[in-house]
């Protein structure tokens, strides 16, 4: 009879045929080890594709309005070699230090050097945790399963960053390119995105020399803070470092309130003013003390550039009174439900909200105390403004200089 042996025995109790199973199962079970290595392998190389991230951020920017060739970008060298040789000596004349250096390390740039340049910096920021992440999420042995998941968490991450700095790459004017967390103390260099700028210019009715001149007027008392006071490179990146760390520790138990934050997030949820951000309800208290006093520091670091761009542009900037109120007119005005969501997403939101407060903690400083208080912002950590005294400056004032100001 068909499927039957000799005696009538079912070919399935064949002796041979199991033989023939555990080989065909034995050959699975080594194949899919040796897929789970190597998808292991892979998944191990990186929580991002780094080049990918760039790609997909720079084909974003392709489509954005002004873009200028290389040849246009070089020519506009001269222009703020120009500017920077007013600047740098009117800066250094109110602030009593010289500045020697960063003329030379200066770079125009358009969009795609400037999302190249931050790629690294993100790619060092990313790496001084990535290894015990990725212990978490691929532990070595874990199999296809995990090793799988892995990589599909690093598309959609790469996709994400992609996105991200795609959208501020449309929007950055000029940046203090400083790597924090590198091991060695080299100073930054300054970045103008020349497209960005001529677009914002001529969205705002204003001279585009004048506001060249006064962006870079901006970034180059960033490169001050950082390079007249050495100890605030080592102070920012202890603090960051302490952050990085404490986050992978606990990386692995954010999943679903992360989820539930940034859906509040995306919502407007705790958008009044001293509502706590949904980045610090992931943290525990010491991560939140630690945010709060770098946000502290981050806010006096935008507020103080923008204090000197008006009170120094005012003897160097051609019209800067108008110039500064279309600015910070823009920089204010209602954004579409897209912009908002994004930027309480990236924590750019909170970068605004220093801009605000910070400029007017260094303004009633500065008319309390005069020179002297604001050289006193400077002297060292304790003199560094805490959480809360950004909001009420008069708090600083009592602490760092008692009996100012009555």
């Amino acid at each position: 009879m068909t499927g039957r042996r000799g005696r009538g025995r079912p070919a399935w109790r064949d002796d041979r045929f199991w033989q023939a199973g555990f080989l065909v199962g034995s050959a699975l079970g080594a194949a899919a080890t040796v897929l789970g290595r190597r998808a292991e392998g892979v998944a191990r190389r990186g929580l991002v594709d780094w080049p990918r991230a760039e790609r997909i951020a720079t084909d974003r920017l392709r489509s954005a309005p002004g873009s200028l060739t290389a040849a246009e970008l070089q020519a506009t060298e001269s222009d703020y070699a120009g500017a920077m040789a007013l600047i740098v000596p009117r800066l250094s004349e109110a602030l009593g230090t010289e500045l020697p250096g960063v003329v030379e390390r200066s770079a125009v740039v358009d969009r795609a050097g400037w999302v190249h340049a931050n790629v690294a910096t993100f790619a060092s920021l990313i790496g001084t945790l990535e290894e015990e992440l990725l212990d978490q999420v691929v532990p070595s042995g874990s199999g296809l399963g995990k090793a799988a998941m892995a990589l599909a968490n690093r598309w959609v991450t790469t996709r994400q960053l992609g996105f991200l700095l795609g959208f501020m790459g449309s929007k950055v004017l000029g940046q203090y390119d400083l790597a924090l967390l590198s091991a060695e103390a080299t100073p930054g260099r300054l970045l103008f995105v020349e497209e960005n700028i001529r677009q914002t210019a001529r969205a705002l009715d204003v001279p585009l020399g004048p506001f060249r001149t006064w962006i870079a007027l901006h970034e180059t008392t960033h490169a001050f803070e950082f390079e007249a006071h050495p100890w605030l490179r080592p102070y920012l990146a202890e603090r960051l470092e302490r952050q990085l760390r404490l986050f992978s520790r606990e990386a692995s138990g954010l999943g679903r309130e992360a989820l539930r934050s940034l859906g509040r997030a995306i919502r407007g949820e705790g958008d009044k003013d001293g509502a706590e951000h949904w980045i610090e309800r992931l943290m525990n208290d010491e991560q939140r003390r630690l945010f709060r006093e770098t946000q502290a520091v981050m806010s006096l670091l935008e507020g103080f550039s923008d204090y000197l761009m008006d009170e120094v542009g005012r003897d160097l900037v051609p019209g800067v009174e108008r110039i500064s109120a279309r600015f910070h007119e823009r920089r204010h005005a209602r954004r579409s439900p897209f912009e908002r969501a994004v930027m309480r997403l990236t924590g750019m939101d909170v970068k605004l909200e220093q801009y605000r407060k910070g400029e007017r903690f260094v303004r009633l400083i500065a008319e309390a105390g005069g020179p002297a208080a604001l050289r006193r912002l400077w002297e060292g950590p304790e003199s560094l403004p805490r959480h809360g005294e950004i909001d009420e400056p008069a708090k600083w004032i009592a602490r760092v200089m008692p009996g100012t100001g009555e």
